[in-house]
């Protein structure tokens, strides 16, 4: 198993009132296994993905990512587990505005080695941004790509330590259907090919098709999971 949460609480207060936002969730996730997770908006799911991918922590519940407790973990070892082993997609791309593309893609191995960039990892940023049809836009910045080009930026960041999971929230949203079609075969390909896990948070049930699982979620609990269909 590469992910295990069991009995996740998630409240948060607001003043005197305290709004519970996950109630005794139960999730997992199989090594290279895509899994869909819908639901209205403000029923927990974004919530869920952060404290499954270690950014959030819950007021109650475990996290097991390949067999450690998250949370149990000290912050610098977890934040090393995000980098190494986990890689996020999310809707509004959250790219470092004042890097090329290159440079935000090569980006968690420079966090990594906590030194500056090489030829070596450059050469392996253009080969993976050449792979997501981006080569002539390597030494563009954010503000001067399309949201789709953009969104392959973040994926291919997403990607480039070969995590073993990449959480996805609303990864199609802000796109065009052409741009969110040519997204979704990127993370198809991803799964299929490189036996990579992918957990997409979205609200889109047309999403769910290509996923081996769909989880439903409402109102902060789990409502069913089930074997999509192609």
């Amino acid at each position: 198993m590469l992910i295990a949460a069991h009995h996740i609480d998630k409240s948060y207060g607001q003043g005197s009132q305290t709004l519970r936002v996950l109630s005794d969730v139960e999730f997992f996730v199989e090594a290279g296994e895509m899994v869909v997770v819908v639901g209205p908006s403000g029923a927990g799911k974004s919530t869920l993905l952060h404290i499954l991918g270690g950014l959030d922590r819950p007021t109650r519940g475990q996290v097991l990512f390949k067999g450690q407790d998250l949370y149990a973990m000290p912050d610098e070892m977890r934040a090393r587990e995000r980098n190494t082993g986990m890689g996020f997609v999310f809707q509004a791309y959250h790219l470092v505005p004042e890097l090329t593309a290159l440079e935000n893609v090569i980006l968690p191995r420079l966090v990594q080695n906590n030194s500056r960039k090489t030829g070596v990892v450059e050469a392996e940023g253009l080969k993976l941004l050449e792979q997501l049809g981006l080569s002539p836009r390597a030494g563009h910045r954010p503000s001067e790509l399309s949201g789709g080009e953009q969104q392959r930026v973040a994926i291919g960041r997403a990607l480039f330590n070969g995590p073993d999971v990449i959480f996805c929230d609303e990864p199609t949203g802000n796109l065009d259907s052409k741009s969110g079609a040519m997204v979704m075969d990127i993370l198809l390909h991803v799964n299929r090919s490189r036996h990579q896990a992918v957990v997409i948070v979205t609200h889109d049930e047309l999403i769910a098709r290509h996923a081996h699982r769909i989880v439903a979620i409402k109102d902060g609990r789990i409502q069913a999971a089930t074997a999509a269909v192609e």
